[in-house]
């Protein structure tokens, strides 16, 4: 019981304290004859707010802020040495397919004259073989040539013969020979 007293009086000097400034008549914040105390109060309030700022939040917010600044020159140099690379590997790169490609040029190049020393060596065999094929063909056809002019002589004396009897007289075969082979001769 003797907390319930307790807590009552106590309910009834905040109330009675409550009363008191309603009596007054207006806010406390605007009693004058409290400004002395509440000024007070404020400065030690913004000395203590700018000693935290200034001891505890700003160096911390600086040093972030410093590692922030490192980081993106740190990343910006990177960057920038990447670049770097990168554009030495293109004209590595570029270096390499130039040097490939001349390469190349040079075994085409290579390729086209053993290419054409083989084909002009075949030639030279094909035109050796056609040479060959056309003495033995002009050999065969002198040899038909000649064949076939005894057998045109052959026949153009036993023909004459024939028609030297058909008309009634006597064939002279080496005189009928003769007269062929001047005529066949022009």
């Amino acid at each position: 019981m003797a907390n319930e007293t307790h807590a009552v009086d106590a309910a009834a000097a905040v109330a009675g304290h409550a009363a008191e400034a309603a009596e007054k008549g207006g806010m406390p914040q605007l009693d004058f004859s409290t400004f002395p105390n509440q000024i007070f109060w404020l400065t030690v309030t913004l000395v203590v707010i700018y000693w935290l700022l200034t001891r505890i939040a700003l160096p911390r917010i600086a040093s972030v802020l410093a590692d922030r600044q490192g980081t993106i020159s740190g990343d910006l140099a990177a960057a920038e040495e990447y670049k770097l690379k990168a554009k030495d590997a293109e004209a590595a790169y570029a270096k390499a397919l130039s040097d490939a490609r001349a390469q190349a040029q040079k075994i085409i190049a290579e390729t086209r004259s053993e290419i054409q020393k083989e084909l002009d060596a075949a030639t030279a065999k094909a035109d050796a073989e056609i040479a060959e094929r056309l003495a033995q063909s002009e050999e065969s056809i002198a040899e038909i040539r000649a064949g076939a002019l005894e057998a045109v002589q052959s026949v153009a004396a036993e023909t004459a013969a024939e028609i030297v009897v058909a008309l009634g007289g006597k064939a002279d075969k080496a005189a009928l020979s003769t007269a062929v082979d001047a005529r066949v001769k022009g």
